[in-house]
């Protein structure tokens, strides 16, 4: 369902600068122009789970989505890639078929 590569981890580690383990929330944010679903946009957020329906750890850092926040990753794929360019992550959306 998540995909992070390498880079956008790295970029994870360095602006959460926090000691792990922690855990990153990936929400649905009512802003911006958003792929998926217009209007909305991913975001991110240092907290722990509260009822999560999807998470993944990777060396000490939990990612996860919270259940009341499922329709915005139901039927897709997602991969949180980094852009050397511009020195920022992005977001690829896949509908799964």
């Amino acid at each position: 369902m998540i995909s992070i590569d390498d880079k956008a981890f790295k970029w994870f580690e360095n602006e959460f600068q926090s000691a792990k383990p922690f855990s990153i929330r990936l929400f649905p944010q009512y802003a911006g122009f958003g792929e998926k679903n217009k209007g909305y946009s991913l975001a991110f957020s240092l907290e722990d789970p509260t009822i999560c329906c999807e998470q993944q750890e990777r060396d000490g850092i939990t990612f996860y989505v919270e259940f009341n926040d499922k329709w915005f990753f139901d039927e897709t794929d997602i991969e949180i890639k980094y852009n050397d360019a511009i020195k920022e992550i992005f977001t690829v959306y896949k509908e799964i078929q």
